[in-house]
């Protein structure tokens, strides 16, 4: 007995060895792979989020992706002490370890280290959200968004019509339960920006709470009675059709709360003019709202 375990030693410090040696390569190699992954776009979809459609988006989006690369590191780091610990000592008889108490350096680095990575997510945070929330000047297009019980307006007030001191105008009515139109009772209320411009959305409510939700914004606010809200976007890429062509409302705000919706639709600067144009042609006409 004695023999096999002087020549089973040479063995466990050999492994011993090896696992030190390797480990921290293993674990280099998959923080490396994860890097890399959180960088691919395909992987921006499979963590929950669609490819960003407006500068602000694309912030969110690189905010998301950092939280992640972050989080999956950490877990490595951990994943690979525990490993390590499991390996080089597991027991090896019924003889109890050396054991260490008030090991202060290593009590230091687990309270700060945390403190130090709070911090870094926290720095990160509130400079995305400064640069979101900031407000321009002079924004391209200004768009008054109300919401009711239970359908939008949408008023451009840079683009005046007849009988209105509130510029183009979209709205949409209950008929019976469904949303519609003043000219179609089948269809949303249509919502429409030019890419690659500024555009301030300025949103209040005349009754509840609700909350104004474009998907591809991946980006909503609150719109709050008496208290009225503001934010802008400036859209990378146009948008006609498909699942995200809707905006919601995501605050549950009544009985046709789920039938608070809208179309949304981002052209060319060239097709929003000629759409602003067909509108205050059509609404000087007919003096109202559409």
């Amino acid at each position: 007995m004695h023999g096999a375990d002087k020549d089973g030693a040479p063995r466990r410090r050999a492994t011993q060895r090896q696992v030190r040696r390797w480990l921290p390569r293993a674990a280099l190699g998959f923080a490396l792979v994860t890097l890399t992954a959180g960088c691919n776009s395909t992987t921006v979809e499979q963590l929950g989020l669609r490819n960003p459609l407006t500068t602000q988006a694309k912030l969110i989006v690189d905010l998301w992706q950092g939280a992640w690369i972050a989080a999956l590191a950490v877990g490595a780091v951990v994943w690979g002490a525990i490993l390590w610990a499991v390996v080089v000592y597991r027991k090896r008889g019924d003889k109890i370890p050396h054991q260490v108490r008030y090991n202060l350096p290593i009590e230091i680095l687990y309270t700060v280290v945390p403190f130090i990575m709070v911090g870094v997510l926290f720095y990160f945070t509130a400079r995305d959200q400064n640069k979101i929330t900031q407000l321009s000047a002079h924004p391209d297009v200004i768009v008054d968004v109300t919401g009711f019980q239970w359908s939008w307006e949408f008023q451009y007030p840079q683009y005046p019509v007849k009988n209105s001191a509130n510029g183009v105008t979209e709205v949409g009515y209950m008929w019976n339960g469904k949303l519609g139109t003043a000219n179609n009772t089948h269809q949303l209320p249509l919502l429409e920006i030019p890419a690659h411009e500024t555009v301030r959305f300025n949103l209040r409510s005349n009754d509840v709470v609700h909350s104004f939700w474009i998907l591809p914004f991946d980006f909503k606010r609150d719109v709050l009675p008496d208290h009225p809200n503001h934010f802008e976007v400036t859209p990378t890429a146009t948008l006609y059709k498909g699942p995200d062509t809707f905006g919601h409302c995501s605050e549950l705000c009544g009985l046709y709360h789920s039938s608070m919706l809208f179309r949304i639709k981002i052209v060319t600067p060239a097709q929003f003019k000629a759409w602003i144009t067909a509108q205050q042609t059509l609404q000087n006409a007919s003096g109202g709202a559409q």
